[in-house]
């Protein structure tokens, strides 16, 4: 008999363990960031820039001013172009990090803000977050 209640003791205790890892894929959100991530040049912006500038730098003045304008609007546009072109490629990401029940931690990136808050309870389907 007491062997009996030994081994349905055991028994329930191996269920309840399973019962509670069953969803391995699932958590809770533990962090939220947002990162801003600058653009990288690739030369072109600085070339169109500088060419923009060499040419409305040359229709200022005449001779050796005309020469040094041309110098200057070159150097302003290259330098001008080249921001904009990083500008125009910077980017944001929002980091989503979760605490598997497995004890694992994923960190999910999306390009455009999230509802998840911290503490939310989600699960992992197709390598989604889904609200449980």
């Amino acid at each position: 008999m007491n062997r009996s209640i030994a081994i349905l003791g055991a028994a329930l205790s191996l269920a309840a363990a399973t019962a509670f890892a069953a969803c391995p894929e699932c958590g809770t959100v533990t962090n939220l960031k947002t990162t801003k991530h600058e653009g990288q040049g690739s030369g072109v912006g600085m070339v169109a820039g500088g060419v923009i500038g060499g040419v409305l730098g040359h229709q200022v003045g005449s001779g050796r001013g005309n020469t040094a304008a041309t110098v200057v609007g070159a150097g302003a546009g290259a330098y001008a172009g080249n921001e904009i072109e990083k500008n125009k490629k910077a980017y944001t990401t929002h980091d989503v990090t979760v605490k598997l029940e497995n004890g694992t931690t994923r960190t999910f990136s999306y390009q455009s803000a999230t509802s998840y808050k911290v503490g939310d309870k989600i699960k992992v389907v197709d390598d989604k977050l889904v609200r449980r």
